[in-house]
């Protein structure tokens, strides 16, 4: 049986709604060609850099083979390589290229400009709400083992190729 009526749940779930439909547009808007899955698949490696197809797998909650078919169609598109390092050549590595950093890149900074707008029309409203909403979406994503938006900023520069 759902848990109906709940304000803070139904208020989530009316968020989440939101949030994969605005990352599903503005992934059509960008790269038709890629898949909200595949596209999280990119997110995993911009934030954490090369993983093994395994640990990939884990991360996205799908059995290995689903994650190498994923790597191998992103690879077609350019976007990650598969790599064997030298002291274990067994271990396949899945590595992302820059159209994949670039990618994300641009997916980032569409979301945070839409979501900077819809907290700016929060702000016009009630100004004293946007306190609140912050602690308690930093409890939620901290709840769900996210890392901070400054943590996953700072890996995202680590894995910046150097130019």
């Amino acid at each position: 049986m759902h848990d109906r009526g709940n304000g803070l749940v139904d208020a989530l779930m009316a968020t989440a709604r939101m949030l994969v439909s605005l990352t599903a547009r503005s992934l059509a808007e960008v790269d038709a060609s890629v898949t909200l899955p595949q596209y999280r698949t990119l997110v995993i490696l911009a934030g954490s850099g090369p993983r093994r197809i395994i640990d990939l797998a884990a991360d996205l909650n799908v059995q290995p083979s689903t994650a190498t078919r994923m790597c191998d169609r992103l690879a077609r598109k350019g976007f990650v390589e598969r790599e064997a390092r030298a002291d274990d050549r067994r271990v396949v590595w899945v590595v992302l290229k820059d159209a994949g950093r670039e990618l994300v890149g641009t997916m980032m900074e569409r979301r945070r400009a839409y979501l900077a707008d819809l907290v700016a029309s929060v702000e016009l409203r009630d100004p004293s709400v946007v306190p609140a909403l912050v602690d308690v979406m930093q409890a939620l994503a901290s709840a769900a083992g996210e890392v901070s938006e400054a943590d996953w900023q700072t890996q995202w520069d680590a894995q910046a190729p150097s130019r």
